[in-house]
């Protein structure tokens, strides 16, 4: 197992049980106890857990995001090919208001030297673009999620209201044609909801995974999208619904 996938099989074990030991994280993952340790430590220093002697224990709600330091770890090749697919349906002179989120950072990270308009919401991607020589880079109002970086708030909502954007760019962290796009936060939910109010075509960046996920905020019913872009592991059937349902969707 790869150490980002046995990274997040043991966030999500010990999330799940509460607390669990290193010997039963060793079975589960099939790695050494000595390697379990070093994991714990890792996530430790992430705030994902807790160690004591023997063990952790969960510092995550259930239903709580992980960390955006060990999400951006996981399929980082799968969210590369993303961006570079989103970042192809992007013409040159276009207005773009791009979402937070690990692989939406990937996208910005394309278009920092592309002839555009871009307003990230998220300092990681505001810190990416910013110099970019031909860009013009507008930033919103808002406050920083501590670790995402994203910004929220009233300030970043009217700061979207005010604009028109040709696209926006959005991550999830659900994505289905029943539950529609989710979200774990409820003020970045409402930062979504605002930034496709405000762009005539809306574009959703999701890796596999979260096809399978449901989070607690409900963003809009994917019938608001216009085009889905995801790798290979996208479930069949849900890349079919969302066809059924009008959509674009594009796998790579």
């Amino acid at each position: 197992m790869a150490s980002t996938d046995r990274l997040r099989t043991i966030t999500d074990a010990v999330r799940a049980a509460g607390r669990m030991g290193v010997a039963e994280l060793a079975e589960l993952t099939g790695a050494s106890e000595m390697t379990i340790r070093r994991d714990l430590e890792v996530l430790a220093e992430q705030g994902v857990l807790e160690r004591y002697r023997g063990g952790a224990r969960s510092l995550l709600l259930r239903g709580e995001e992980p960390p955006f330091a060990l999400r951006a770890a996981e399929a980082a090749e799968a969210k590369r090919r993303i961006a570079a697919e989103v970042a192809a349906l992007l013409a040159d002179g276009e207005s773009v208001v791009l979402d937070g989120g690990t692989t939406c950072l990937e996208v910005a990270r394309l278009l920092r030297d592309r002839r555009m308009t871009v307003m990230p919401l998220s300092l990681h991607a505001v810190n990416v673009l910013a110099g970019g020589p031909r860009l013009t880079l507008l930033v919103p109002g808002g406050q920083p999620r501590p670790g995402e970086l994203a910004l929220t708030g009233p300030l970043t909502e009217a700061s979207l209201a005010a604009l028109r954007f040709d696209t926006a760019v959005l991550g999830c962290c659900g994505l289905n044609a029943s539950d529609g796009m989710t979200a774990y936060d409820l003020a970045d939910a409402a930062v979504k909801r605002a930034a496709i109010a405000s762009a005539r075509r809306v574009i959703a960046a999701a890796e596999g995974s979260k096809f399978s996920r449901t989070a607690l905020a409900f963003v809009a019913p994917v019938t608001t999208l216009h085009a889905v872009v995801t790798d290979e592991t996208a479930p069949d059937d849900e890349t079919a619904a969302l066809t059924a349902a009008g959509l674009t969707v594009r796998k790579v």
